[in-house]
């Protein structure tokens, strides 16, 4: 048997019929950037999360980086992290000219410690930004209550947690702002890049707006406004649909071009009717795991009753984790090695000074985590493989 760490074909021939006639009625529109659909989806995937804005943009980086810089996180400032995170999470804060300032992760759920906050904590911290690693929400209440004390503002890489939730309130809502990735991996996906940006602050969502085009236009001047310059009353609002814009020759500060493509949007719009379906199958196969896989051989997850995971990865530990890869990849199953380096160790951030031993949980975790396939997909037959296979090593 041949089982990949996931098969975007299946979730492709599942929905074609539905896809390939929207597609290409946008293809026909002459809409291809931003436009309707993408407006539409901002409303939708607004109202799935629970908050007042939502804000496509390119990718689930550029929703990072845009996000960082609506907060005012500038060069010099200091934002706490996890090391234990997709390199994204801490490239976003250096890019806005920002430190990354790790802090250690706990040892059952992997998401970042609140208890190591405080410490992190100097004159120069901006904010904290937790991630919701492999789809697990991070124990949101203690790092805003971290973050309340100190003047702080939160944002949260969601980028692999679309529909998962914490206390009842989805991942994205939870903090001042969310950001999502729609990389064709996610649990949400498109065919290509794709971000969102999350927010029940007004403000953050118009300065995000004019920071994904160029900080043109009517949301360039309410941007800027906002952000300590002048008001410009003169510029005028354009139909989004719109091919042409005769004011987004009108920019108030340097920001990006990361806008949503129609396509995508349109692609993400009929994904998102079947995500809590797509993602209680996750769950199901989890469980399976959970019961089957041997727990004298694997460390399995273990989350906290607070949280609603989406499963994005499901992820066990071993002591001989490039063993067990080499061994599941003999016998034909997918695993993803979530992440061979830490943060703190990457030769990206060697000037930052940290050290092997500086974050013994995450590099212990580093060291033993291995992804198993968990996608909606799997049939019956290959879920009893991987688990019997596995118990085998």
């Amino acid at each position: 048997m041949n089982i990949p760490i996931l098969d975007l074909k299946r979730q492709y021939n599942m929905l074609k019929k539905e896809l390939e006639p929207a597609v290409a009625d946008c293809m026909a529109s002459g809409v291809y950037v931003m436009g309707e659909n993408v407006a539409e989806f901002e409303k939708e995937a607004a109202a799935y999360i629970g908050v007042k804005n939502a804000v496509a943009t390119g990718s689930g980086t550029d929703a990072l980086v845009i996000s960082l810089r609506a907060c005012g996180v500038k060069e010099g400032d200091e934002v706490i992290t996890t090391p234990f995170t997709f390199f994204a999470t801490a490239e976003a804060i250096a890019a806005v000219g920002a430190v990354p300032v790790f802090a250690d992760i706990l040892e059952d759920s992997l998401d970042i410690d609140p208890e190591k906050l405080e410490a992190k904590i100097t004159p120069k911290t901006k904010a904290i930004l937790p991630v919701h690693i492999f789809g697990y929400p991070a124990d949101m209440d203690a790092v805003n209550a971290v973050a309340k004390a100190h003047g702080l503002y939160v944002i949260e890489d969601a980028c692999q947690a679309m529909g998962s939730g914490y206390k009842g309130r989805k991942s994205g809502a939870l903090s001042d702002m969310g950001c999502f990735s729609f990389f064709p991996t996610k649990n949400l996906s498109c065919f290509g890049d794709g971000g969102l940006i999350t927010t029940d602050n007004d403000d953050f969502a118009v300065i995000c707006r004019a920071m994904r085009a160029h900080a043109g236009g009517k949301n360039g001047a309410e941007a800027y406004a906002l952000m300590g310059g002048k008001k410009d009353d003169s510029i005028k609002e354009v139909d989004s649909g719109a091919l042409y814009n005769p004011y987004k020759y009108y920019n108030y500060f340097i920001a990006y071009n990361s806008r949503l493509d129609a396509l995508q949007a349109v692609i993400l719009r009929i994904k998102l009717k079947y995500l809590d379906g797509f993602n209680a199958k996750r769950a199901a196969n989890a469980a399976f795991f959970n019961s089957r896989l041997d727990r004298n051989k694997f460390r399995l997850p273990v989350l906290s009753g607070d949280v609603t995971p989406c499963w994005h990865q499901y992820v066990i530990r071993t002591e001989r984790k490039e063993d067990f890869i080499a061994y599941l990849s003999q016998k034909g199953v997918g695993t993803a090695a979530y992440y061979p380096v830490p943060m703190h160790l990457q030769k990206a951030f060697v000037g930052l000074g940290y050290k092997k031993g500086d974050m013994p949980i995450a590099e212990k975790a580093c060291s033993q985590t291995v992804a198993l396939p968990v996608f909606p997909e799997l049939t019956e037959e290959e879920l009893h493989y991987i688990a019997d296979t596995a118990n085998k090593f």
